[in-house]
């Protein structure tokens, strides 16, 4: 499974070719992966512009202009992969679509986004941009443990009263985020 360092990387990866550019048209190949994908979500996606891209634990959100956020999981075996002419010439090198292209984002820009998943664990999911500290895979993040709000005595305060080896409570995901 890509832990945090390889979603950073893919992450910002994606956001030269993602930013600020409109999702021309946006492929589902299948109705879901590890879950369904959200109602509509093609429908949802096309013609919106990505304001921009960040990285929660192991997930890679993308802001929309239409106050939605995709989450996207990469999963055990997924990839993002970047093709084409992100200039927007007329001529793209796009590679044949392969068994597992499960999801593709042709951009304004000429840049093809493919979310390519051979074992179907990774996710997509569409949510409120206000509201998205709320969602369900969300909510229960513990702090970045590379943020602010990760500190000695914020894990002090975690692991107080806990009966649990160290590594144990460091991969659990409610004390910190992103970790194994």
């Amino acid at each position: 499974m890509p832990e945090l360092p390889e979603v950073e990387t893919v992450m910002r990866g994606l956001t030269p070719a993602m930013t600020g550019q409109i999702i021309a048209k946006a492929q589902v190949n299948r109705p879901d992966l590890r879950w369904p994908f959200p109602e509509r979500m093609r429908e949802r996606l096309e013609g919106k512009t990505v304001l921009g891209l960040r990285r929660r634990s192991k997930y890679i959100l993308a802001d929309l202009d239409s106050q939605e956020t995709l989450l996207v999981h990469l999963g055990m075996s997924g990839r993002m992969m970047v093709s084409g002419d992100p200039l927007g010439q007329f001529v793209h090198n796009h590679p044949a679509p392969e068994k597992h292209d499960h999801v593709v984002f042709d951009m304004a820009n000429g840049a093809r986004i493919t979310f390519n998943d051979p074992r179907r664990f990774g996710a997509m999911d569409l949510m409120d941009t206000e509201t998205q500290d709320s969602h369900k895979l969300l909510r229960v993040l513990g702090p970045e443990p590379l943020g602010n709000a990760f500190h000695a005595d914020y894990l002090v305060a975690a692991l107080d009263g806990k009966n649990t080896p160290i590594k144990s409570a460091l991969l659990d995901q409610r004390i910190v985020a992103g970790l194994g």
